[in-house]
C-alpha cells in the first residue's frame, strides 16, 4: 500500500524536480553568460588594477601583515575558484553551439559528406583515421596547385568501420 503510494506520486516528484533543475541550470547559464561578458569588458580589467593598487597602497598602514597579504591571496583564490566554472561552462555552451553550426553547414552543403557530422563523438583513433585521410588529402590538393590544377573537387573520405558483435561484421559510419 505504502509502495503504491510512493509510486503514484513519483511522477509529480520528479517532474518537480526536473524542473527545478532545468530552471537552476538556465540561471546558471544566464549568470554565466552575464559574468562572462562583465569580467571581459575593458572597466573589470581596469577595476582589478586599481583594486590592487589600493591593496598595495594600503601595505604600510598595515605594515605589510600577514591578514595584509592573506585578504588578497584568498580574495584571488575564491574569485579565481568561481571563474573557472564560469569560463568552463561558457566554452561548453560555446563550444555546442558552434559544432551545431558547423554540423548544419556541413548538412546543407552538396557533395559535403554527412559522415562528418559528429566527428565530436568518435573516439581519438577514429579522429586520427580521419586526420590522416584529410592530410592526404590536402598534400594532394598543394601537389594539384604546384602543377597548375585546380584544388576544388570533393574526394570521398574513407567511412570508419566499427566493429559490431555480429560475427565479426563491421558496420559503415
Amino acid at each position: 500500500m505504502f509502495m503504491s503510494r510512493i509510486i503514484a506520486y513519483a511522477p509529480i516528484f520528479l517532474s518537480h524536480s526536473l524542473m527545478e533543475r532545468v530552471s537552476l541550470s538556465r540561471q546558471f547559464a544566464q549568470l554565466a553568460k552575464w559574468s562572462s561578458w562583465a569580467c571581459g569588458r575593458p572597466a573589470t580589467f581596469v577595476t582589478a588594477c586599481l583594486l590592487i593598487v589600493v591593496w598595495a597602497a594600503t601595505g604600510p598602514l598595515f605594515g605589510f601583515s600577514d591578514t595584509w597579504q592573506l585578504v588578497v591571496n584568498t580574495a584571488t583564490t575564491i574569485i579565481t575558484f568561481l571563474m573557472v566554472f564560469l569560463i568552463q561552462n561558457t566554452q561548453t555552451r560555446d563550444t555546442v553551439a558552434l559544432q551545431i553550426k558547423l554540423d548544419e553547414i556541413i548538412r546543407g552543403l552538396e557533395g559535403a559528406h554527412n559522415a562528418l557530422l559528429d566527428l565530436e563523438e568518435l573516439d581519438d583513433d577514429e579522429l586520427e583515421t580521419f586526420r590522416r585521410i584529410y592530410r592526404k588529402l590536402a598534400a594532394q590538393a598543394r601537389k594539384n596547385l604546384e602543377c597548375g590544377r585546380p584544388d576544388t573537387d570533393t574526394p570521398a573520405a574513407t567511412p570508419i568501420r566499427r566493429k559490431t558483435g555480429n560475427a565479426g561484421r563491421s558496420k559503415s559510419r
